[in-house]
């Protein structure tokens, strides 16, 4: 376990491979073994850094409300820490939004983005309102999560497997479950939309959506890579997260925009 303390308290990570840094967000629920696959692929370019959300994984719980928002302050407290040069940010839903808000509020940190079937771009019409203050509500929560996290994990490989198994398991009980719980109430929060500032992003910046989640459309996908300038989008025939489902055609988009923006970055 290697620990690195925030404002909300200590926060686990590991650093993987060597060259330009790239950090990985997980989704609320989820854990940094998520991008274990993916990372294989990467380490022979980058050095990859990816953590774990208070009370998610290895990390403790935090101390104050978990929100989308302080998610987010975290994010760029360990991006500042370990890349303070700046980094190739990716997140996954909440961790999609936690690095697109980075590139927006910190863009010395962010040389570029990737934002896969990332939240916070979005109005909340009134149903998706109602079922974020029904998932904040930790027994019902508890309750449907397993069926949830099925149905927008579209499992088809093992990873996707490991995943979902350690998503539940993180809102069975305790600290994970208060914490995912609060997660999805600030989902309601006006400081959650992000559509304001898309327009400042100034990072290079990848969308990769999974073409059937049910969480997040792709018709969402397609709005946020319209609403950043000069942003790339790429789908994936595969769940909410589509970096478990097929590592290597994630892989495929990834590389090659990362690669063009250190290019960009180098010339410049």
């Amino acid at each position: 376990m290697t620990l690195i303390e925030t404002s909300t308290g200590p926060i686990d990570y590991d650093e993987r491979g060597s060259g330009p840094a790239i950090v990985l967000l997980p989704s609320g629920g989820h854990v940094r073994s998520d991008y274990d696959e993916l990372r294989d692929l990467l380490a022979p370019e980058l050095r990859t850094i990816a953590i774990d959300w208070p009370a998610h994984g290895q990390s403790p719980p935090g101390t104050g409300a978990v929100t989308a928002m302080r998610l987010a302050d975290v994010a760029e407290e360990v991006v500042q820490a370990l890349a303070p040069g700046g980094a190739i940010v990716l997140g996954n839903s909440v961790g999609g939004f936690a690095a697109a808000r980075m590139a927006i509020r910190r863009p010395d940190l962010v040389s570029a983005l990737v934002i896969v079937d990332g939240g916070g771009f979005s109005a909340r019409p009134p149903q998706e309102r109602v079922f974020c203050g029904l998932m904040a509500r930790p027994a019902f929560l508890r309750a449907i999560y397993p069926t949830f996290a099925r149905a927008y994990m579209r499992a088809r490989t093992d990873a996707d497997e490991r995943a979902l198994r350690c998503a539940v398991a993180t809102t069975r009980r305790g600290p994970g479950l208060s914490e995912v719980s609060e997660l999805w109430g600030s989902f309601r929060a006006p400081e959650h939309d992000l559509r304001a500032g898309a327009g400042a992003i100034t990072a290079p910046t990848l969308v990769i959506w999974g073409r059937r989640d049910p969480v997040i459309r792709l018709s969402a996908g397609r709005r946020i890579a319209r609403s950043i300038p000069g942003a790339q989008l790429a789908v994936l025939d595969r769940g909410h997260v589509p970096y478990t489902s097929d590592p290597e055609a994630f892989a495929g988009h990834l590389l090659p925009f990362v690669r063009a923006a250190l290019a960009r970055a180098g010339a410049a």
